[in-house]
């Protein structure tokens, strides 16, 4: 007798009838007539998690089968942000897109610092994907790099701490462990020096420990000769005309994450592997993702060994971490960058920039305190500073 559809989903993933808990779409909750409730999102954005509130607002509390991180990986332009966000849909969590220079140089105000680029030094001027695909052996291509790395570890934080105070999944786009990539594959096309590249892995030796590793990684691969069709057929053309995004840089790329990000990451997340040259149905990889048994782990194994806490205490501490201190964290890239002149700035070219940008518009107040943007009687009644949550502090 054939199986209806509703059968063969109770056969695949009988969460609710074992002590194993699957990973389960909305809509195969909602045929097994599961109803998740959660305490309300604590306010992470506006308020720390102290240890007064703690002994209230216990953090597993929220937690379910779907309380886990969700990292979506694979070459430039094959559809990550699109795909992301159709299983962020079906599974009912949170989709991250991978994080743009936008974040760092527009403001909280929506003022685009690249505006003040003709009253800059040259040294002092912006410097974005676009500019580094037009022209990647410019010498900012390195600061670039750098910063970008500085937000998409930025980003992991905010993901983390979002998991820890909502119990929500998280799928994130891209993620700082797979940044490596971009640079090695600018080191071997001569775009930055290897003082450049070393300085990198200092910053990177610092920085990663402090992370949690995800639970999940998809990886969607199209083949280079793919890539660069779907770069014509998007015909932008700083794509198109691009010297970055030559066959050399993708190939280099497409090496570094796929025989060295994901045979790493293998040793401490679950690694899902889709061709995706053209394309493919978000089902496909919910329904793997529901076959998955991501809370039964040995003791010891390394996959587990991230989010394994006996105690509530513990989960408390963790999640003060990543909701109190995202500063800290991001102190770790403090390391003096004075070996490779392409990250350095003349100190009376600092000089400028420090001016300019803190007279741009948006910037002259304290968030939250501009007159231009908020009524004085506003100001004049607010009793303390709203939490400073920037991209990178």
């Amino acid at each position: 007798m054939a199986l209806t559809n509703i059968q063969r989903i109770l056969v695949r993933v009988p969460f609710a009838l074992s002590s194993k808990r699957h990973i389960a779409s909305i809509a195969l909750q909602k045929s097994l007539g599961v109803v998740s409730k959660k305490p309300a999102p604590f306010p992470y954005l506006e308020k720390d998690y102290t240890l007064l509130t703690s002994m209230f607002d216990k953090t597993t509390s929220r937690f379910d089968e779907n309380t886990k991180l969700i990292v979506l990986d694979g070459p430039i332009g094959v559809g990550k942000s699109a795909i992301g966000k159709q299983l962020a849909d079906q599974l009912g969590m949170h989709f991250m897109p991978d994080i743009t220079m936008d974040t760092y140089y527009i403001n909280d105000y929506g003022y685009d610092m690249r505006k003040l680029d003709p009253q800059l030094p040259v040294n002092c001027r912006s410097f974005d994907e676009r500019n580094f695909l037009e022209n990647p052996n410019h010498f900012g291509a390195a600061a670039f790099q750098i910063i970008k790395f500085k937000l998409r570890y930025a980003h992991y934080i905010d993901a983390i701490a979002h998991l820890l105070n909502t119990g929500d999944g998280v799928i994130i786009e891209r993620s700082p462990y797979s940044d490596f990539a971009f640079l090695e594959s600018m080191y071997k096309c001569k775009y930055i020096s290897k003082t450049v590249r070393d300085i990198y892995y200092v910053l990177y030796k610092h920085a990663m420990p402090d992370l949690l590793h995800p639970h999940v990684i998809i990886y969607l691969h199209a083949p280079v000769s793919r890539v660069l069709e779907l770069a014509k057929k998007r015909n932008l053309p700083y794509e198109v005309n691009s010297k970055a995004m030559n066959t050399e840089y993708l190939e280099s790329m497409e090496h570094e994450l796929k025989y060295k990000f994901l045979r790493d990451m293998s040793k401490h997340s679950e690694v899902l592997i889709y061709d995706w040259s053209e394309g493919g149905d978000s089902e496909v990889i919910v329904e793997d993702l529901e076959r998955m048994d991501l809370d039964n782990y040995d003791d010891n194994d390394p996959k587990i060994a991230d989010w394994s806490y006996s105690r509530e205490q513990y989960w408390a501490d963790l999640r003060m971490k990543y909701t109190n201190c995202k500063f800290d964290m991001l102190s770790n890239f403090n390391v003096p960058l004075v070996d490779a002149p392409e990250l350095n700035i003349p100190g009376e070219e600092v000089e400028i920039l420090t001016h300019a940008w803190f007279n741009a518009e948006g910037n002259t107040h304290q968030v939250g305190y501009d007159p231009k943007y908020h009524k004085m009687s506003e100001i004049m009644f607010k009793t303390k500073s709203p939490k400073d949550w920037s991209p990178i502090s």
